[in-house]
């Protein structure tokens, strides 16, 4: 017989508050194409993206994970200091370690808090998600801060055009605490690491440092590029539009409701065709308000999501207690869908 006491939590978690935070410099499809060979309307027709956020020196990884989780505190209507765990979504900060979750606890006036960065790209506020969740049931922390950040302006290749336009800059941050009620449902996520191929970073840190420099991408004035994040477009175009839509549709099952029962559908702002064709792979009725945050947000990764909850319960699109279905997708290949009820 095991003499470890049992823990113990709350029966069941959701999500109390959401924030967001968007650089001030708003960047449209006219500066992108001032190093690619491309037009406006090409840009808009392949990805659906007409302006994106580039954050300023001052507004780093830190800074804007602390605006975004200030908003979702008070959003919660919870104290700093009642924050168990903090857990940060990126791939944008450039330091091994420490963990950038500790300076954010800190800034936030969180006390002494667990604190870590997951890697898990764009399915990296559902990892969050799912791992604060299991906190809270499991009674380590009463109330966890999940943030999605990044500062892509920092990994895109100006000069591919495959990705030029992509990317934008942004923190999402919600506040996960217990619940009389199952208000997240349980997560569908895995990975496909044979894919991992498809979407990666250009060059390993480590060739930079004693590495053949002679190997290394040149830019168009001769100098060494710094490491970008490229992709096989159409390849990951494909996956996401057929294998995505068939998790997110385990999710509902797993959740045990349809789509008809679905008030807001929010998935990772990739690109708007894949939106559009995964609306229409799950058949998703007329009256589920679909976020498209990507058209003045680009893709942002971890923080699409919480990004684009944040805008559609401010607008008024979205209201608390509406059912959504979330799911993130991307470099790994890793994915995470759930069904969540807003904050």
């Amino acid at each position: 017989m095991s003499k470890i006491k049992p823990s113990k939590g709350a029966p069941y978690a959701r999500i109390l508050g959401v924030g967001g935070y968007r650089p001030t410099r708003v960047v449209p499809n006219e500066v992108i194409l001032e190093k690619i060979d491309s037009s406006d309307e090409w840009i808009r027709s392949r990805s659906g993206i007409s302006t994106r956020h580039w954050a300023s020196p001052e507004e780093t990884v830190t800074a804007m994970s602390v605006e975004a989780s200030g908003k979702a505190i008070a959003d919660a209507g919870i104290t700093a200091e009642q924050i168990g765990a903090v857990i940060v979504s990126t791939v944008s900060h450039f330091k091994q370690t420490p963990a950038v979750a500790t300076e954010i606890a800190d800034k936030v006036g969180a006390g002494k808090p667990a604190a870590f960065d997951i890697s898990a790209g764009c399915a990296g506020f559902g990892y969050g998600l799912t791992l604060a969740k299991g906190m809270i049931v499991e009674g380590s922390a009463e109330y966890v801060l999940v943030i999605g950040v990044e500062r892509l302006s920092d990994l895109t290749d100006l000069e591919d055009r495959a990705t030029a336009f992509l990317f934008g800059d942004g923190a999402g941050a919600v506040i996960v605490g217990p619940s009389d009620e199952p208000h997240i449902g349980p997560t569908v996520w895995g990975s496909e690491g044979d894919k991992s191929e498809t979407i990666k970073q250009t060059v390993p840190w480590n060739e930079f440092h004693g590495g053949d420099v002679s190997t290394l991408p040149l830019n168009e004035d001769g100098e060494i590029k710094f490491p970008a994040i490229t992709q096989e477009g159409q390849a990951v175009f494909r996956w996401a539009v057929f294998e995505m839509a068939k998790v997110a549709q385990q999710a509902l099952d797993a959740a045990g409701i349809t789509a008809d029962d679905l008030d807001v559908f929010i998935p990772h702002q990739a690109n708007m065709r894949i939106i559009d064709s995964m609306v229409k792979t799950l058949k998703l009725p007329e009256h589920v308000t679909v976020a498209r945050d990507v058209e003045t947000t680009g893709n942002t990764s971890a923080a699409s999501i919480p990004l684009a909850m944040e805008r559609l319960l401010a607008t008024g699109k979205a209201k608390s207690g509406d059912t959504a279905l979330v799911i993130g997708f991307g470099a790994g290949l890793v994915y995470a869908a759930t069904v969540v009820t807003l904050p």
